[in-house]
């Protein structure tokens, strides 16, 4: 592709026009493809003029990185085809919002395949609100990316109970990291320091990495100012709920459908029959299968030495006895088997052996920042201090 600049030179006395010829770059080609619900990688490669041959050789190269023929609709895959010979020469996919998958052809025709970390451009953004109705409702109101809010509540999970908790006249405020490519608004990113007022009660959290562990886990957190951690070992709900359809009692309560008398040492969320189920925090399954006692389908969950949690009238459990669970994970959805008289989640916390109230509970925190690194962590969030207080 060729682009002239035209100059004339007045002082020539032929008055001749002088031109200067600049070739612009020529860039690779590139080809990019969205893909749609049952597309899979031999039809997106069709559409991309990649033969059959040279699509199995892709497949290959990246099976050990990540599994191509898994690709998930909705997300763009991009093909570069040499300027010169328009033959293949690199595949991008983005595997999840963290990484891309590069599958890239050398000069000597070897496919190699790797994993990168999405180079975004990073800007910093502080919004803040009052609550009139819900912390949703606050972020649509200010046009606030309502996935920056849902952070936000990821944060604050263990210290407010975004289901029942919030209360009008509540604020918030928060900085967080906008993600850009190419001058393009791609998406928020993390959550670096936040605060929340909720009933009166001031909670501030302030993320910091601290290390990478001897089995190469990254130790990172939100921590209280004080370097306690805002995360705590229990999350405060199990499930999205619509109400709490019975509380925790100690007395006995008559059950009309079932004609008998019984205590409720637990708290009962009523919620759509399927809803997913969440392990209130890591620990080991201890039951998981019909129960005799009442419950239909119970999952029991063994945290500590100290804690355990069941979750029972599920109508349908997704892990077994013996099986590792992490915080957040799905055990079960919402159902109404047993001793239940409509959908719900009748939920029981369980310290020292004995039925204890979920709602009033103290729970403890799960970790703090080091004594090591205390003075890092204290001067790193100065500066966030300053502009959320």
């Amino acid at each position: 592709m060729l682009a002239g600049l035209f100059f004339f030179n007045k002082n020539a006395s032929n008055q001749a026009k002088v031109v200067q010829e600049v070739v612009a770059e020529e860039l690779d080609r590139e080809m990019a493809i969205t893909i749609e619900s049952g597309m899979t990688f031999s039809i997106i490669c069709e559409q991309a003029g990649v033969d059959y041959a040279l699509m199995n050789d892709i497949l290959a190269s990246a099976k050990d990185i990540y599994d191509l023929s898994s690709v998930r609709a909705g997300k763009e895959i991009k093909f570069i085809f040499d300027k010169d010979t328009d033959q293949f020469k690199e595949l991008i996919y983005p595997i999840d919002s963290e990484e891309e998958l590069y599958v890239s052809k050398n000069l000597e025709g070897v496919l190699t395949a790797e994993r990168k970390v999405i180079d975004y451009e990073i800007k910093i953004k502080t919004v803040e609100g009052t609550i009139d109705s819900s912390l949703y409702q606050s972020a649509l109101d200010q046009n606030i990316d309502i996935r920056a809010i849902i952070e936000l509540a990821d944060v604050f999970a263990w210290t407010v109970d975004f289901g029942m908790g919030i209360r009008v006249g509540d604020t918030y405020k928060f900085i967080y990291e906008e993600r850009y490519r190419d001058g393009k608004y791609i998406m928020p990113g993390k959550i670096i320091a936040a605060k929340f007022i909720n009933d009166g009660k001031i909670i501030e959290g302030y993320y910091f990495y601290e290390a990478v562990d001897g089995n190469g886990k990254i130790i990172e957190g939100y921590y209280h100012p004080s370097g306690e951690s805002v995360q705590k070992i229990f999350l405060k709900n199990p499930v999205s709920f619509k109400y709490i359809s019975s509380g925790f009692t100690t007395g006995l309560r008559y059950v009309e459908a079932f004609n008998v008398s019984t205590g409720h040492r637990a708290i009962d969320y009523a919620a759509a029959l399927g809803t997913p189920i969440k392990a209130v925090g890591d620990g080991t399954v201890s039951f998981a299968g019909w129960s005799k006692a009442g419950y239909g389908n119970l999952v029991s969950i063994r945290h500590n030495s100290v804690f355990s949690s069941n979750y029972a009238h599920m109508s349908k459990i997704y892990v077994k006895s013996g099986q590792s669970v992490s915080q957040g994970d799905i055990i079960g959805t919402v159902g109404s088997t047993g001793f239940s008289t409509g959908p719900h989640l009748h939920f029981e916390m369980v310290k020292n052996g004995t039925k204890v109230n979920p709602m009033t509970i103290e729970i403890p925190s799960d970790k703090a920042v080091s004594a090591e690194k205390m003075e890092e962590f204290k001067n790193s969030i100065i500066q966030w201090q300053e502009q959320l207080n």
